[in-house]
């Protein structure tokens, strides 16, 4: 079972990434419904959550190709302030923010991190 699901990632895994990157885009970009209390700060976690897993994505993609684990970073985040950009000159209900900025630039580095150390302790076979 674990060799099936590890086969089906791995031959998919540029369509999942392209998937995420499409659902940050329009979650990032629709109006958001205003249900019960909010917690202060919550939304930076979702936030480097979501850039953690675009970028987690887009590095094993891209992991037989070490010289493009950079260009994979600086395009992740660039994406997430073209994003910000976008929420505050197309929408009238989102507003960019330079917190939300940061809190996507860290989400990219944490998957940096961890996406080193996966390879450097070869915890997991990628081919």
């Amino acid at each position: 079972m674990q060799k099936r699901i590890k086969a089906l990632l791995k031959d998919n895994i540029f369509i999942i990434a392209i998937c995420i990157t499409i659902a940050i885009a329009y979650l990032s970009l629709m109006k958001m419904p205003k249900n019960g209390p909010s917690i202060s700060g919550i939304d930076k976690w979702g936030h480097g959550f979501a850039y953690f897993t675009l970028t987690i994505s887009w590095l094993f993609t891209f992991y037989k190709k070490p010289r493009k684990k950079y260009y994979v970073i600086i395009a992740c985040i660039i994406y997430g302030i073209i994003i910000e950009i976008l929420q505050s000159k197309l929408t009238s209900y989102r507003t960019g923010d330079y917190l939300d900025i940061l809190a996507n630039t860290t989400g990219v580095l944490m998957a940096l991190l961890i996406f080193n150390q996966i390879l450097k302790k070869n915890q997991v076979n990628l081919q």
